[in-house]
């Protein structure tokens, strides 16, 4: 399976991919407000690639269990001067974190290539007119409820089912606005809107995903899951349970790793992707 668009390739019969993590926000979970300037992002980005990352997602709002959302002006301020910064310095899509239409259009004509919709498409009607106008891929993923009460609404009577249905209605949403298919990548939805039982159950089962033939991200990095099975450790000490999650994420399916910690993440996804890829 590939995807092919402007001068960027994504092949993922040779590799999994990694996708860095770039919050240009002062509030995220993990790193907020360490990057929320136009100068530290573009070192930022500049360092992931040098550790590995083959996307920059770049995000302006954080989407934390419990968050507030962010006026679509202040998004915009946060990100589109440090995505036109960054897109002169390096030659790797950049992805653009948003739900909202009128950010993702902002960011695409700033040098963005690529959409990141936590929503899969719902939350902004005119996203999937913007995704298809400029003809690039978009991660459809899925949640339940919105980041501010997402972890209140975890009730679900087939996890993995549910999940699936929500994927496929925006699949076919985004190709009724003319999306077209060869560019949607889908994403389970880690963390929103599910409990600590439900994200080992998706891991577990992320093969099942692979059936909706798309290309499969996965977001686990650091996740609070992961500090649970830990001993509620914070963000800062889950590298080790990120490496865990990751290895079995690439190995049940996952073609896009999106992580925080690029340089650990990129040696444990080509050891995970030289066993699963064997041939013996």
């Amino acid at each position: 399976m590939k995807i092919e668009w402007s001068n960027f390739s994504l092949d993922f019969s040779k590799k999994t991919y990694i996708m860095g993590v770039l919050n240009v926000t002062p509030d995220s979970f993990s790193d907020g407000g360490l990057f929320f300037n136009e100068k530290k992002a573009v070192e930022r980005a500049l360092g992931l690639i040098e550790d590995g990352a083959d996307i920059i997602d770049i995000g302006g709002e954080s989407t934390r269990p419990g968050s507030e959302p962010v006026p679509v002006e202040e998004e915009i301020r946060r990100t589109i001067a440090a995505i036109k910064a960054i897109s002169k310095e390096i030659k790797v899509p950049i992805s653009i974190d948003t739900y909202k239409a009128a950010v993702a259009r902002h960011a695409l004509d700033a040098g963005a290539s690529m959409v990141n919709d936590i929503s899969g498409l719902r939350f902004d009607p005119d996203m999937p007119k913007v995704v298809a106008e400029y003809k690039v891929p978009v991660i459809i993923m899925h949640i339940k409820g919105r980041p501010k009460d997402m972890q209140q609404s975890t009730v679900y009577e087939a996890l993995i089912p549910e999940i699936m249905d929500y994927i496929r209605a925006s699949i076919l949403l985004a190709r009724n606005c003319g999306i077209l298919e060869d560019r949607i990548i889908i994403d389970p939805g880690i963390g929103f809107g599910k409990t600590f039982e439900h994200n080992l159950e998706i891991i577990k089962n992320l093969k099942e995903f692979t059936l909706l033939g798309r290309p499969v991200a996965v977001g686990v990095s650091r996740k609070a899951f992961i500090g649970k099975i830990l001993g509620d450790v914070p963000p800062s000490e889950r590298l080790e349970g990120t490496a865990s999650a990751v290895a079995i994420s690439i190995f049940n399916g996952a073609n896009i790793i999106r992580v925080h910690d690029v340089k650990e993440m990129a040696k444990v996804a080509k050891v995970a992707d030289a066993i699963k890829r064997c041939k013996i």
